[in-house]
């Protein structure tokens, strides 16, 4: 088994988590705040969709789908379309209003299709490519896309123990 194998499969896990954690659910459900200042299920999908997508997209040297593809009009959001949803506070995670989970999955798709024709034609070599000096220790190809599987599981988690507390 390849590197590119084992990240592939990675990416693969995360898609198919959300999509079953997004199954069933409406409008409401993603808006609903299981505390005052709990992230609800649509924001914590977009905020890991956007991740990913931003951060896939720069080790390609490709344009997010967020944008290449018209997902940022789609969603017609009131920021940006540079933003990835980190350190939103609670008024700007509240202005992330997704009118359905098809609108999400959607985008899913996108995302990890892009994710997906990058991960097949990592090699090795690649995944030692520096991509931030400005950690100690510098952060490579290989690290980053780590850190967002790390980053994806964790709202998925989140997402998972929201969907729970709707009953």
């Amino acid at each position: 088994m390849r590197s590119s194998d084992v990240y592939l499969y990675a990416y693969d896990q995360i898609h198919e988590m959300l999509l079953s954690s997004l199954g069933g659910l409406g409008a409401d459900d993603l808006g609903h705040r299981v505390a005052p200042d709990a992230n609800p299920i649509g924001w914590l999908a977009w905020h890991l969709l956007r991740v990913q997508d931003d951060h896939v997209a720069e080790l390609a040297g490709r344009e997010q789908v967020w944008t290449a593809q018209g997902w940022a009009e789609r969603f017609g959001l009131p920021f940006d379309p540079s933003e990835t949803g980190y350190g939103f506070d609670r008024e700007q995670v509240s202005a992330v209003r997704i009118p359905s989970v098809d609108l999400l999955t959607g985008y899913a798709d996108a995302v990890h299709a892009q994710s997906a024709a990058y991960l097949r034609g990592v090699t090795d070599e690649d995944l030692d490519r520096m991509v931030d000096d400005s950690y100690d220790p510098p952060v490579t190809v290989g690290m980053r896309l780590v850190s967002v599987i790390g980053d994806d599981m964790q709202h998925l988690g989140q997402i998972g123990y929201a969907r729970g507390l709707l009953g």
